[in-house]
C-alpha cells in the first residue's frame, strides 16, 4: 500500500475528473494520473508497445505513435482481445501507478482513474486496493453525452456505447466514499473541493 492517504478519483466519461483533479493539484496535491501513465508505457518504441504490436497488428502503431482509436475498435466488442489487451498492459500501469504513489510528498494523494471502479472483478479489488477513499466525481447521463460529445467530437450514439461499456451511474454512487456534484459551475465545483480537501487534510493527519 502506498505510504499516505490515497485517495481514488472516478467518474463516467465527461463528467469532469480532469477539472477536479487540475484543482487538486492547485492546492498542492500530488496527482497520478493512470491515463498519464497508460500513455508512458506506450511510449515510441517501449517495450509493451512491442508486445501490443505482436498482439495485435503491426497497423495499431502510426508514425511510431500507438494509435488508440484503432486499438480501441479492435477491442471494444472483442472480451477476449479486450483481455488480451489488459493482460499485456495492466500490470505494468499498476507497477509505475504504485511507484508514483510511494514517491508522493503531499499530505494526501489523488489518483485518477477513469476505470477505477470497473478494474474490481469479484474478490479482486484491482486499483481500489491501492486507495482508502474513493471519490465520485457525478453528473447527470444527459449532461455526459452532451460534455463528452462537445469535448471529444464523437457521436451521441459513441458517447452512449462508452456509457453503457461503463459502471452504471447507481452503482458508482453506492460505492463511493466521498461525491462530488459537477453538474453546475466551476465556482461550485472549487467550493465542494475545498471542503473536501480540509477533510482530507485532516484524515491525513490522523493516519
Amino acid at each position: 500500500m502506498p505510504k499516505q492517504l490515497t485517495i481514488g478519483l472516478t467518474g463516467g466519461i465527461g463528467s469532469g475528473k480532469t477539472a477536479v483533479s487540475d484543482h487538486f493539484a492547485t492546492l498542492g496535491i500530488d496527482i497520478v494520473d493512470a491515463d498519464v501513465i497508460s500513455h508512458a508505457i506506450t511510449a515510441h518504441n517501449s517495450p509493451i508497445l512491442g508486445q501490443l504490436q505482436d498482439a495485435f497488428g503491426v497497423d495499431i502503431v502510426k508514425n511510431g505513435t500507438l494509435d488508440r482509436s484503432r486499438l480501441r475498435s479492435l477491442v471494444f466488442d472483442d472480451p477476449a482481445k479486450l483481455a488480451t489487451l489488459n493482460a499485456i498492459t495492466h500490470p505494468a500501469i499498476r507497477e509505475r501507478i504504485l511507484t508514483k504513489l510511494n514517491q508522493a510528498t503531499s499530505p494526501y494523494v489523488i489518483l485518477s482513474a477513469p476505470l477505477l471502479l470497473e478494474s474490481i472483478k469479484g474478490d479482486d479489488k484491482g486499483l481500489t486496493a491501492l486507495c482508502d477513499r474513493i471519490l465520485v466525481v457525478d453528473v447527470p447521463v444527459d449532461l455526459q453525452i452532451q460534455r463528452a460529445s462537445r469535448r471529444d467530437g464523437q457521436s451521441i450514439q459513441q458517447i452512449q456505447a462508452i456509457i453503457a461499456k461503463q459502471i452504471d451511474r447507481p452503482t458508482r454512487l453506492h460505492l463511493a466514499d466521498d461525491v462530488v456534484d459537477n453538474s453546475g459551475d466551476l465556482a461550485t465545483l472549487y467550493q465542494q473541493l475545498a471542503k473536501l480537501h480540509q477533510y482530507y487534510l485532516t484524515l491525513s493527519s490522523q493516519t
